[in-house]
């Protein structure tokens, strides 16, 4: 196993999945803090990557497209320390971090990990029920609704409406944005048949903020949600479907061939210097071991 302490984090990869772990410095970000440990499969991945720095590197996960409800609602806009996949490397522990690099990148090499958009989310989004404070309002997520409450900051058009409740099946879609510069942010849930192009200070779907540390928090709700929606490569004709059954396992003859074939792969590999003899004897035993 594969594993990097920081005071930022630890991470830890065990061939199948990284489970990244915040630290307790304060200069870990209150999104971090509060969504705790993450376990991401493989699978999820596109690529890691390492950046060497005079004072301190930076670990970073790429996952693929679709695969974290977080990442689909906040739109790429979490950045450090908020991001959960960034981990400040310090540089006496940058032998650790390029090892951690190479066993993870070794292990979407050998596993053939495809690195093009998913069609369902691989990691689950943050536990609810939930409940989240910020800027004119608090939104709250049970696993089936919604519900907005408004504080006296709120504007008096918006609050005379009074609480808001929406049923998942009644929301199409939620987005998270921080505010940036002179504009503020908001948590929004566009509801079916009823669009608006209202500023999130009048909408009555839509929380604004205006920039304070727990505008992130927000940003767990919107995932929440988020991972109960249909998963966006679901087309918007077709509703959200249990997945079937599994397959069942192929014939030994398919499988065969096809380790077989991973044989002369991991061969041409490490004829073509990708892989060191290390990891193409310890490749082979695994796909020996499977024949």
């Amino acid at each position: 196993m594969a594993e990097i302490i920081q005071k930022d984090g630890t991470w830890a990869f065990d061939g199948d999945a990284l489970r990244l772990t915040p630290g307790r410095d304060k200069a870990v970000g209150v999104l971090r803090r509060t969504l705790g440990e993450l376990v991401v499969p493989l699978e999820a991945l596109a690529g890691v990557s390492f950046e060497q720095g005079r004072k301190s590197g930076r670990l970073r996960l790429r996952l693929r497209e679709g695969t974290d409800p977080l990442l689909q609602a906040t739109g790429g806009r979490l950045t450090e320390p908020h991001d959960p996949y960034q981990l400040v490397v310090e540089s006496d522990r940058y032998g650790v971090a390029e090892y951690f690099t190479d066993e993870v990148r070794g292990a979407l090499l050998l596993d053939e990990v495809e690195s093009g958009p998913a069609t369902a989310y691989l990691l689950p989004g943050p536990q609810v029920p939930l409940s989240m404070s910020a800027g004119d309002g608090t939104a709250s997520f049970d696993g089936e609704q919604v519900r907005l409450e408004w504080n006296w900051k709120t504007e008096d058009v918006k609050a005379a409406a009074g609480p808001r409740t929406l049923a998942l099946k009644e929301i199409a879609a939620v987005e998270w944005q921080p505010a940036a510069g002179l504009e503020n942010g908001c948590l929004r849930f566009t509801v079916k048949d009823a669009p608006t192009k209202a500023p999130p200070k009048y909408d009555p779907h839509a929380v604004e903020l205006w920039g304070f540390k727990r505008d992130l928090l927000m940003a767990l709700v919107a995932a929440a949600v988020q991972a109960r929606l249909p998963h966006p490569s679901t087309p918007a004709d077709r509703p959200r479907t249990v997945a079937a059954p599994a397959a069942g396992p192929p014939a030994a003859e398919d499988e065969t061939d096809a380790l077989l074939r991973r044989l002369r792969e991991l061969g041409e590999l490490h004829h073509a210097g990708v892989l060191t003899q290390e990891e193409f004897t310890l490749a082979k035993q695994a796909v020996l071991k499977r024949l």
